[in-house]
């Protein structure tokens, strides 16, 4: 797999901090928001890419890792238990400089972590009693990932499912107003490791696909509503369409095309938070009358004298 620079990604350095990476993380997502996009293979990618960049850079503990290895940064834990057996036996031997792996460019290659872990488990080199050590080593074991594929409205609130992995089933608690393309950890649940090692872990991805009227972004909603030309010179009330049912909306007198009105906690849950959701954003589009009669004319033309 090639190597993705998550702070290339979100147009960001190192040495941005959390507020800028959860700044960069919105403003992108909604740039490339596959719901605003929806014949852009290309921007669908890019928004792929931007929810794994926040996934690990919003989390200081992944950051953390990510930062010191680089793309391995999800073998961070095998590297540093075996960095402290070998420093307890004497070393990795050769290579490495000091019984330690290069740190902190955030740029193995793919050479270097195969010779790191063949100095440390055995290799050509060495004695048999030394190889025999070392092939005893426990490893962890392969990481599985998996994709799961829901609609819009089956994430409005948490559920319980099943997931079929073939020789196991698991079942879990999905939180309401997961995102398109999010990945969450299930620990313990990928291949057997080595020697007696721990099992991998499973890496679950959501994709969520749009079966509302309404356009998603982040935590929003958005939707365009139709107003007569008559409702939005006078006023008056209408109704409209939540996630939750119908509600009522007072049109104030004089209101232009593409007013934008905002019902407050009337968008998606937000994720593991409790009784919290985001916003539905209604724009005004006016509808101008058709056929109109001789005496609908009449009016309108003295209205036009009038102003």
């Amino acid at each position: 797999m090639d190597f993705i620079d998550y702070y290339k990604v979100l147009g960001l350095d190192k040495k941005a901090s959390e507020a800028d990476i959860k700044k960069a993380y919105r403003k992108l997502a909604r740039l490339h928001h596959p719901d605003l996009n929806p014949d852009d293979m290309e921007s669908q990618q890019k928004f792929q890419q931007i929810n794994e960049a926040n996934e690990v850079l919003s989390d200081p503990e992944k950051r953390k890792k990510y930062d010191k290895y680089g793309k391995e940064w999800q073998h961070a834990d095998a590297y540093e238990e075996a960095q402290k057996r070998q420093s307890a036996s004497g070393g990795f031997g050769g290579g490495f400089g000091g019984g330690r792996p290069q740190q902190g460019s955030g740029n193995f290659s793919g050479s270097e972590f195969s010779d790191f872990f063949e100095s440390m488990f055995g290799g050509a080199s060495g004695g048999s009693t030394r190889s025999n050590s070392r092939s005893s080593r426990q490893f962890k074991g392969q990481d599985f990932n998996a994709t799961l594929r829901l609609n819009l409205t089956d994430i409005l609130s948490s559920q319980k499912q099943t997931i079929d992995l073939g020789a196991t089933k698991i079942r879990l608690t999905i939180p309401a107003g997961v995102e398109d393309g999010q990945t969450i950890k299930i620990k313990g649940y990928g291949s057997e490791g080595t020697n007696g090692g721990p099992k991998g872990d499973l890496y679950l991805t959501f994709q969520v696909f749009n079966n509302t009227a309404f356009q998603r972004v982040g935590d929003d909603l958005y939707k365009t509503e139709e107003i007569d030309l008559y409702k939005a010179l006078l006023g008056g009330e209408i109704q409209v369409d939540t996630l939750s049912g119908k509600v009522k909306l007072n049109v104030k007198p004089e209101t232009q095309s593409d007013t934008k009105v905002k019902l407050k906690g009337k968008g998606m849950p937000k994720y593991k938070k409790e009784n919290q959701s985001g916003d539905l954003y209604i724009t005004y589009k006016i509808t101008l009358p058709k056929n109109l009669t001789d005496k609908e004319k009449e009016l309108f033309t003295e209205l036009s004298k009038l102003r």
